[in-house]
């Protein structure tokens, strides 16, 4: 008997490049070399995903029982594996019983991506999904940041597109996503003239919001894309709805309407309809505070400068909690976190159901920071002397991150530099700034580097 263990193919840096690596343990006096070895698959198996069973690996690989294989062809289908993109690493071992082979293939799963289609408005996301899904069997609503598999989703959209006489390619390629952090893969159209012929709104309120209507030119006229709708509709309808006490408004996919001359064979222009739920308009009932020790409560409701009963805007709101940073950061708090959780309640005042919002905000302050040491570099000893004796927090003081970030706005290029260094000539083209915070000293040192 002989007892083979071959482990191959570790995939690294998004497989660009392989390293194989054989372990060979011969049991008996055989003395054919293994490279010449072939044999019957008895069983083939893979561990390591926690993603995909392991019999839908198994089909992606290429070898089933009875198939007549050498150790070639187990690397062949190693490297399937591995080209497809959903594994990061494949390797491999076998075990041959006489004519048979046992082969075990140990992957590790690969980050993915969730799919976006932005410019396919000849078809629903769900005639799209269920045609990748008959084409990548395995396919979840996610891609690979790359491997064969895009190329196999590529060609699939691409053939759906013939079907509406649309000759045109698609392309992909990673994108951060519109809302929330991460990353999505976005397969666009490439090729198609269709642009934007007009743009709805469900409700009201966003058409005739004098913010919305001035920056609609941003995407009338201009080629179709969902992305660039989804974007118009957090950077201007969502603010729209937002500073009017909508805190709750939800926006809904939006959907595109073919418009444009009948006579051409296809149309050029869509209609797109954003569909909105306003949701209720919020009165602000406070703030509830925890985790403060360098002001009171009183103290920082009174930086929050909102008043009890007023419209919830959503706008003031953000800017109320970007003071309260500013605030501590003005008192040498550098490493203040925050979480402002909204809790929304509806009561009843003078038989009118009134809905308001409080503010559970959860401080941790940090250590209070003091002045340290400002390092200069790329500066004359002359203009050196001038930007210390201009600087106004000396050592041992309570740092004021606002004072800084103000102090260094006014010495970048373009600005006037004679507050700081009078008539002395002085020239630089860009200054670096960092703050080298010491936690256990809770001194900050101000490192600038003009170049």
């Amino acid at each position: 008997m002989r007892l083979l263990r071959i482990e191959s193919k570790t995939v690294q840096a998004h497989r660009t490049v392989l390293f194989l690596s054989f372990l060979v343990w011969v049991v008996g006096t055989c003395a054919t070399p293994a490279a010449a070895q072939s044999g019957k698959v008895a069983v083939v198996t893979v561990s390591g995903s926690q993603r995909f069973p392991s019999e839908q690996i198994v089909a992606m690989c290429g070898l089933n029982p009875g198939d007549e294989v050498t150790k070639e062809d187990i690397q062949a289908a190693a490297d399937r594996l591995a080209e497809l993109g959903p594994f990061l690493n494949v390797r491999y071992r076998f075990r041959s019983r006489g004519a048979d082979v046992e082969i075990e293939f140990q992957v590790d799963d690969a980050p993915l991506l969730p799919v976006s289609f932005d410019s396919f408005p000849w078809f629903s996301d769900e005639e799209l999904e269920q045609s990748l899904r008959q084409a990548v069997p395995f396919y979840d609503g996610t891609a690979p940041e790359q491997g064969t598999i895009l190329a196999v989703m590529t060609r699939t959209l691409e053939e759906m597109l013939k079907t509406r006489n649309v000759n045109a390619t698609v392309e992909c390629s990673p994108l951060g996503r519109p809302q929330g952090d991460g990353m999505m893969m976005q397969f666009r159209v490439v090729g198609v003239s269709l642009r934007v012929g007009a743009v709805q709104f469900s409700d009201p309120l966003a058409g005739e919001s004098r913010r919305v209507r001035e920056r609609l030119s941003d995407l009338i006229g201009k080629a179709y894309s969902r992305f660039a709708v989804e974007m118009f509709v957090l950077e201007q309808v969502r603010p729209a709805y937002q500073e009017t006490g909508h805190l709750q408004a939800a926006f809904g996919r939006p959907q595109a309407r073919f418009t444009g001359d009948p006579n051409k064979p296809l149309p050029d222009q869509v209609t797109v309809v954003v569909p909105v739920e306003p949701g209720p308009a919020f009165n602000w009932a406070g703030a509830e505070w925890s985790g403060i020790t360098a002001f009171g409560p009183d103290a920082l409701n009174s930086t929050l400068g909102l008043g009890l009963g007023e419209l919830a805007n959503g706008i003031k709101i953000q800017a109320a909690l970007d003071r309260v940073r500013a605030e501590y950061g003005q008192r040498g708090y550098l490493d203040l976190e925050m979480d402002a959780k909204p809790v929304f309640s509806e009561v009843e005042a003078a038989g009118v159901r009134v809905h308001t919002v409080k503010y559970r905000i959860a401080l941790r302050e940090g250590a209070q920071y003091h002045m340290g040491e400002m390092v200069i570099t790329g500066l004359s000893l002359a203009a050196e002397r001038k930007l210390l004796a201009a600087w106004r927090i000396r050592a041992g003081q309570t740092f004021d991150l606002g004072y800084f970030e103000n102090f260094v706005a006014g010495i970048e290029p373009g600005k006037d530099r004679e507050p700081v260094f009078g008539d002395l000539p002085v020239h630089y083209d860009e200054v670096g700034r960092w703050l080298r915070k010491n936690t256990e000293a809770k001194v900050v040192d101000v490192l600038l580097d003009f170049k």
